[in-house]
């Protein structure tokens, strides 16, 4: 029998309307922690995306894969969209998920 895993899809934020950054990951919490610290060369490091603004959670990786894909190719105004349905003051959800 195994454990349940859970996988998030998320998107970061370098300010309210800034640049943004969506990703999937096993682990939320160290996820964003890496990108907070810089600890994750690339895109989100250069661009000093550190805000958690928006995630959802799934129970199967092959959906959570599939939904980052979808939202990847999404125009930036239904990112923006789907940030602000649920925050949308573009709070930092890092305390929220600790």
């Amino acid at each position: 029998m195994s454990a349940e895993r859970t996988y998030f899809v998320y998107l970061l934020a370098s300010q309210k309307n800034g640049t943004l950054y969506c990703g999937v990951t096993s682990d939320l919490v160290r996820r964003t922690y890496d990108h907070r610290e810089s600890n994750v060369p690339g895109f989100a490091s250069k661009y000093g995306v550190k805000l958690l603004v928006w995630y959802e959670v799934y129970s199967d990786i092959n959906e959570a894969i599939y939904r980052e894909k979808r939202i990847k190719k999404w125009p930036r105004q239904w990112k923006i969209n789907l940030i602000e349905a649920e925050n949308p003051d573009w709070n930092d959800l890092w305390k929220s998920i600790l």
